[in-house]
This record gives C-alpha cells, structure tokens and sequence, in this order.
C-alpha cells in the first residue's frame, strides 16, 4: 500500500511539473490564479525541473522505500514548507482561501503520510529443497 501512495504521490509531482514546464499560464488561470508576467516563466521552468525529478525519485524507490525513508521524510518536509507558505499567503490576505484550500489539504495529507506511515522491511524467505 506504502508503495502504491509513493506513486500516486510520484505521479502528481511529475504531472505538476510537466504542467509548470509545458503550459504554465494555462495551469495557474485553471487553478485560478492571474496570468503572470513572462519573466516568471523562467521560476516556474525551475520549478517543474524539481517537480519531475521528485516525482520520478518517488516512482524509483517505491520499488523498496524502506531503504529511502530520508527522500520519504524529505518530500514530507516538502510538504509542511508547502502548506505554511500557503497559510502566510492565505493569512495575509495575498492569496484568497479559494485558491490555497486545495494545495494546502493536499500539503498536510502528503505530509503527514510520507512524514509517519513507516514502511516495513520486506525481506524474501530462500527455502533450500533437498
């Protein structure tokens, strides 16, 4: 189960990323933000590459995230930075609840997930026939 979040996680990095790096301002007006001006396309470029590194870091160790839990604990941390960027934004009136609701849910559920579910050791049992 551990495995298949990490890919689920993985996946929505990875469409964010190409997103960002593909159709930033169709991205941003669908999620209802303003357009922004051409030379924050150049961040947002930035931005993706981390999104598709990550996003394909948690496809390749959840084939055993019990020896990657420091990249696990990482995206964990990824996420509380994340949603308390969100909560200043929100809180200071920049950014209405209306468009930060949906990031920081999904901030504090990723996070909490990667940041305390403890994935076990799966070892292979060899039988030796005789």
């Amino acid at each position: 189960m551990f495995r298949i979040a990490l890919r689920f996680v993985g996946s929505i990095q990875i469409i964010l990323g190409l997103a960002y790096l593909l159709v930033p301002n169709t991205l941003l007006i669908q999620m209802g933000h303003s357009i922004p001006s051409p030379d924050l396309l150049y961040p947002f470029g930035m931005l993706s590459s981390r999104f598709l590194a990550y996003g394909i870091g948690l496809w390749i160790i959840s084939a055993e995230p019990e020896k990657h839990i420091l990249w696990i604990r990482l995206m964990a941390l990824i996420q509380f930075i994340d949603l308390t960027v969100g909560v200043f934004y929100t809180a200071t009136g920049v950014v209405p609840v209306s468009l930060s609701a949906f990031p920081m849910f999904n901030a504090i559920w990723i996070g909490l997930l990667l940041a305390f579910w403890k994935p076990t050791l799966v070892t292979s049992m060899k039988v030796n026939h005789v």
